[in-house]
Order: structure tokens, then C-alpha cells, then sequence
């Protein structure tokens, strides 16, 4: 089997378990996009520790795991009470004790620089960068935990709580900057965006992604009625500049750490 037939299994497979985890309920949602992140984090620091660096990646990837769920589970518990229940007292005593919980979350994630700082003395001096190590731990979880522990933010609707159309809208909307991006600069491609960061992205590129995405942003209005087109457009454009502009933050980082995959 040849290694695009491979890389083609991969993705329809993958494909497969992303939707099927965004569409069955939240906590499908939740566990995948958990185990995703945790993934991406440990990459990031695999590439760090070729550039020289020994972050504490299992405890990073734990934080990271921990703090996705503990975002996500928030979520659930408030919309499962409010749709089961009215008895306002009973709703005010659920958030208190959610929000106990998201302070003891925010304790540790105070106290995680102390910890990190505390490993570094553990093993030195056999690390020659200990705050080096430290920051990059910090900055994974900036990085990538971040942002993606955001799409539980995404995936909420005021009114209907965890809502899978939202999630597979913001899909379509990066699938199509990438697809875009990719024909265009394929068939017009001529002037070079970033050169020195990635020699294949062409403005060509750039336009046509640009382009599909508003396009994908609009059609989005059978998928999501309730949101605006003004709305729908402006998430598009952000999709749009920032995708690309995320692709080419990667690029540089494989770049600078020699890592091609």
C-alpha cells in the first residue's frame, strides 16, 4: 500500500471518529478534543526537546487534560441542571459549587510554575536550562491548551446549551482555508508569501482561501439560520487570516527546530 493510500485511510478513519464524537453528545466532544489536545501538547514538546529543551511533558499533558475537562464538565453540569430543573435555589447551589471547583483549578494552575521550578531543581544539574524548560512548559499549555480548551466556548449556545453544529461550522470554515488555499495556490500560485518561513504558500494562495471561506461562511446560513450573515462573515474572515497566519507560526517552529514532521 502506497503512503498517500495510507495517509488517505488515516484521514477518512479520523474524519469518521471526529464527526461521530462531535454529533453524539458532549461528552464524546469532550473526551476526543481532551485526548486531541493532550496529544498536540506532547508533539509541541517533542519538538522542543529537539531544540535542546527537557520540558515535563507527562505533567503538562496531564494540566492540559485536566483543565480541558474541568472547562468542558462546567458546561455540561450548568446545562444539564437548567434543562431538568427550576427550582432557582437549586440552580444557584450547582453554580457555587462550580465555581468552588474552578478556583480550586485555578489554585493549582497557580501553583504549576512552583512545581515546574521544583522539578528543575530535582534534576539539575543535569538540565543546563531549567527556566528555559519552565517557560516552555508554560507556553504549551498557552499555545495549545488554550486555545483549544476555547472550543468548549465555541460549542455552547445560550439556548440550547452544547450545540455540534457550531463545532462543525468552525470545522468547515478552517477545512475550507485549507482546501482553498491549497487549489488556488496550486493553479495560480506565482508570488511567494513567506519564502523563508514556507516556499510552497503563495499570496495566490492566501486569496483563494480567503475567498472560500467568506463563500463557506455564507452557505453556513443553512447550517446555523439563527446567527446573522454579518455574523457569519465576520467568524469567516477571522478563520481566514488566522488560520493561514497559524499555519505559518507552525511552519517557523518546525523550522526552527529542524522537524519536518
Amino acid at each position: 500500500m502506497s503512503n498517500l493510500a495510507q495517509r488517505v485511510i488515516f484521514a477518512v478513519i479520523g474524519a469518521a471518529m471526529l464527526l461521530f464524537c462531535v454529533w453524539y453528545s458532549a461528552w464524546t466532544f469532550a473526551l476526543f478534543f481532551a485526548a486531541v489536545q493532550a496529544k498536540m501538547l506532547l508533539e509541541f514538546y517533542r519538538m522542543m526537546r529537539a531544540a535542546g529543551y527537557r520540558p515535563a511533558a507527562l505533567l503538562g499533558a496531564g494540566v492540559s487534560i485536566l483543565l480541558f475537562t474541568a472547562v468542558a464538565s462546567f458546561y455540561i453540569i450548568i446545562d444539564y441542571h437548567s434543562q431538568t430543573t427550576s427550582n432557582a435555589f437549586e440552580l444557584v447551589m450547582v453554580a457555587l459549587g462550580l465555581l468552588a471547583q474552578v478556583r480550586a483549578y485555578g489554585i493549582l494552575l497557580l501553583l504549576l510554575p512552583t512545581l515546574l521550578i521544583l522539578r528543575e531543581m530535582a534534576i539539575w544539574p543535569r538540565s543546563k536550562n531549567p527556566f528555559g524548560n519552565v517557560a516552555v512548559n508554560l507556553l504549551g499549555l498557552f499555545y495549545v491548551t488554550l486555545p483549544m480548551t476555547l472550543l468548549n466556548v465555541v460549542a455552547r449556545s445560550e439556548e440550547t446549551g452544547y450545540d455540534p453544529r457550531r463545532v462543525l461550522a468552525l470545522l468547515l470554515l478552517v477545512w475550507s482555508s485549507d482546501i482553498g488555499a491549497y487549489a488556488a495556490g496550486k493553479t495560480f500560485g506565482r508570488h511567494k508569501l513567506a519564502p523563508s518561513i514556507s516556499p510552497g504558500k503563495t499570496w495566490e494562495g492566501a486569496i483563494g482561501g480567503f475567498l472560500l471561506t467568506l463563500g463557506m461562511g455564507w452557505a453556513l446560513g443553512y447550517l446555523l439560520p439563527e446567527l446573522s450573515l454579518t455574523y457569519r462573515l465576520v467568524v469567516a474572515g477571522v478563520v481566514a487570516v488566522f488560520g493561514p497566519l497559524g499555519d505559518l507560526a507552525k511552519s517557523m517552529l518546525k523550522r526552527s527546530v529542524d522537524v519536518k514532521d
